[in-house]
């Protein structure tokens, strides 16, 4: 898997690590809980995530002289955004549903179930 995730260096798992999953990670259940919490609908997640896996690479290429304009590592990047991002969507979802409409509906994990 070396090379196929990350790039071909003696660091390359802990710099993908740092800077794809934990930072980027989290902006993107931070960008995923923000679009939630405006009531935007889910969709507005994808365009978020592509301009945010953009910006992960251009790190990567800033700070550890990665190759910037890899399809491969932009794709990688952006299905670990994606399912982070809707992650901390759902997760959002769910609490504003529980909230908002007590009555009907309590949180149930990243969704919500009936009363």
């Amino acid at each position: 898997m070396n090379g196929w995730f990350w790039a071909d260096s003696e660091a390359g798992f802990w710099i993908f690590l740092l800077l794809t999953v934990i930072i980027g990670g989290a902006a993107a259940i931070a960008s995923g809980r923000a679009l939630a919490k405006t009531w935007s609908p889910a969709w507005m997640l994808v365009p978020a995530m592509i301009v945010l896996s953009a910006a992960v690479r251009f790190l990567h290429f800033a700070l550890y002289q990665e190759e910037l304009l890899s399809l491969q590592y932009y794709l990688v990047a952006l299905v670990i955004l994606l399912v982070a991002g809707f992650a901390g969507y759902r997760s959002m979802r769910a609490r504003q549903m529980a909230t908002q409409y007590s009555w009907a509906f309590e949180k149930a994990g990243l969704s919500w179930r009936p009363r």
